[in-house]
């Protein structure tokens, strides 16, 4: 069984200091953006996870109260070390970092949309495994420890979260379509044979995921991701996990646009030759 505990959150600092810290078995990368009525409930959430983690939330400059109601339950705001280039060190100008009970928060000078929230988590993380969280409450966090066992137990690179491997629990609409297809495309362009592509849940090992050389900044990473795991043939597993979607009147941000990025991105990686981070 695996051990229960909230990571301690890294003092003043950001990449080498979260690095010189001791290594966890996992980083749970939280990006929000206007999520006030959410974020605290997934964060405590995530917290009863029983791992031994790393937390860190990433808010995208949220307008809607999101960014105070964090300011409010943390201590020791303070700018993020040696801001830079971002493609370099996932760090901005503005950038700061604030610690919580048992989780770190940093707080982007604007929205740099998801995939920057994702490489800036993963850029703090030190660990063995690191995973995406939504700040809605679509997905179930109690999902992640099965997706960490299985992984753990079978070697993978990646433990993809599937909601579509019991699809008569979700409706029917343009989102269900647009998986659906996005995932038929990527199984047609890599010959993997998955069932939802579009996942949030892409559990990874955290090597694996530093070597992917990530470029993308918005909803269109969770397509490179796949994209170049499979280029890089990687193994991936599948495991169903819990799914309650919200439309656009309970603040979706994904949007039909999003969908012909996310089908570029799989055209365009697979015609593409495959890049491969240099090792730290």
């Amino acid at each position: 069984m695996l051990a229960s505990s909230s990571a301690q959150v890294p003092p003043a600092g950001q990449v080498a200091v979260a690095c010189a810290a001791p290594r966890r078995k996992l980083t749970i990368v939280i990006p929000c953006f206007n999520e006030r009525d959410t974020v605290l409930d997934v964060i405590e959430r995530v917290k009863s996870v029983p791992v031994d983690k790393f937390i860190v939330v990433v808010d995208n400059a949220s307008t809607d109260g999101t960014r105070e109601l964090l300011r409010s339950v943390c201590t020791n705001e303070r700018e993020s070390a040696t801001p830079g280039v971002a493609r370099d060190a996932d760090t901005f100008p503005g950038q700061s970092m604030l610690d919580g009970d048992g989780f770190t928060v940093v707080l982007q000078p604007k929205n740099l949309r998801k995939g920057t929230s994702i490489k800036a988590g993963l850029a703090l993380a030190n660990s063995e495994y690191l995973i995406c969280q939504d700040a809605d409450l679509e997905y179930d966090p109690r999902d992640i420890l099965r997706l960490l066992e299985h992984a753990d137990n079978t070697g993978v690179s990646a433990v993809f979260g599937s909601r579509l491997k019991e699809p008569s629990r979700l409706r029917f609409d343009l989102f269900h379509l647009g998986r659906v297809a996005l995932t038929k495309l990527f199984c047609g362009l890599y010959g993997y044979s998955i069932t939802d592509v579009a996942t949030c849940y892409k559990l990874m090992r955290t090597d694996v995921a530093r070597s992917l050389d990530m470029q993308s900044a918005g909803f269109d990473l969770d397509f490179e991701i796949p994209a170049k795991l499979a280029r890089l043939k990687h193994s991936v597993a599948e495991l169903p996990v819990s799914y309650t979607p919200r439309g656009s009147s309970g603040g979706k941000k994904l949007r039909w646009r999003d969908g012909f990025g996310a089908a570029w991105t799989l055209v365009r990686l697979r015609v593409s030759r495959p890049r491969v981070a240099p090792s730290m």
